[in-house]
């Protein structure tokens, strides 16, 4: 089933912040992983990621570094910062408070049978 796209642009802030609280990645990876831990429903264009890791940066909420990958080509990698942390904790609890409000006016677990 597809997922109307605008229910997914809220939160795909608060899924790069989760997974970079996880460990630091750098953006192919941070790709991968949210296509991977999502089913195939979150697949980002690198178009769309990373002009989003540059304003999460601006904000405060990424920190990033190059490192040296593998045949000594440089990736650039994206951290976590204290700021995103308390950034990904509040949205984490608006989006369970969401999440319980939408469930109990579609019914609650049954609601996905239906």
């Amino acid at each position: 089933m597809a997922i109307d796209k605008s229910l997914l642009t809220g939160s795909t802030t608060m899924l790069i912040l989760k997974l970079l609280d996880e460990k630091d990645m750098y953006g192919y990876q941070i790709i991968e992983e949210l296509r991977e831990k999502s089913n195939n429903v979150f697949e980002l264009k690198a178009g769309t990621l990373y002009p989003l890791l540059h304003t999460l940066e601006q904000k405060d909420m990424l920190n990033s570094y190059e490192e040296n990958a593998d045949n000594a080509r440089v990736r650039k990698y994206y951290s976590i910062t204290k700021v995103g942390r308390k950034y990904l904790k509040e949205r984490k609890e608006e989006w369970k408070a969401y999440t319980f409000a939408v469930n109990n006016i579609l019914g609650g677990a049954s609601f996905a049978t239906a």
